[in-house]
């Protein structure tokens, strides 16, 4: 199993590979896209993305979530396997919002992906995906954001550090946004109990 991002998203139009080229366009960014034959530029499954060197970046896979697919096999293990986790609000909000949730794109990260140069290509073609389809992000031992990108649920290792952009739901069913250390253990606990850390800088 690699690392995994994934866009969870409530629309599923068809994206086409002329689309997430003209996102790296927009930035100055330049990749490869390799796919078998079966598939087509406008409607694809899998493909891989390589930069223009053809050094193997990562995978890019397209599940809808209908019954019997990987799409809603995938859904399912996410609402179990949150039920542990925190903020409990974060959780609830969560179960219900995977409700709305029509395909998953998942991004399986590779070695050279996270090499200078390579991870912007990476995550330019994320938020061209994300823009198309709307929804909500994961990713693997970090955990979920809001609609509007924010961490929202802690899914971190205990030796995790660093400033983080984060949300949690207040009284009134409304995000409250800040930036927290992760790395400070009384910030992390305030923000598992579903509270604005109080040494966290509010957004």
């Amino acid at each position: 199993m690699g690392y995994y991002i994934r866009v969870l998203g409530t629309q599923d139009p068809d994206i086409h590979m002329d689309e997430l080229m003209e996102g790296l366009v927009s930035e100055e960014l330049s990749a490869k896209f390799a796919f078998d034959e079966g598939e087509e530029p406008g409607k694809w499954t899998v493909i891989d993305i390589l930069n223009e060197e053809g050094d193997h970046l990562a995978q890019l896979e397209r599940n809808p979530v209908l019954p019997g697919e990987l799409g809603q096999d995938e859904l399912d293990e996410f609402r179990e396997f949150i039920q542990e986790d925190k903020p409990l609000s974060a959780v609830k909000w969560l179960a219900e919002y995977f409700n709305k949730v029509k395909v998953i794109y998942a991004i399986q990260m590779l070695d050279a992906s996270f090499e200078e140069g390579n991870y912007e290509i990476v995550a330019n073609i994320k938020s061209t995906i994300w823009n198309k389809i709307g929804g909500i992000l994961q990713a693997d031992d970090e955990g979920f954001s809001n609609e509007d990108g924010y961490h929202i649920l802690w899914q971190f290792a205990d030796d995790v550090t660093g400033d983080w952009s984060c949300a949690v739901l207040n009284e009134k069913g409304e995000w409250e946004r800040f930036v927290m250390d992760l790395g400070d253990k009384t910030q992390r606990k305030e923000f598992q109990e579903g509270k604005v850390p109080k040494k966290a800088s509010r957004i």
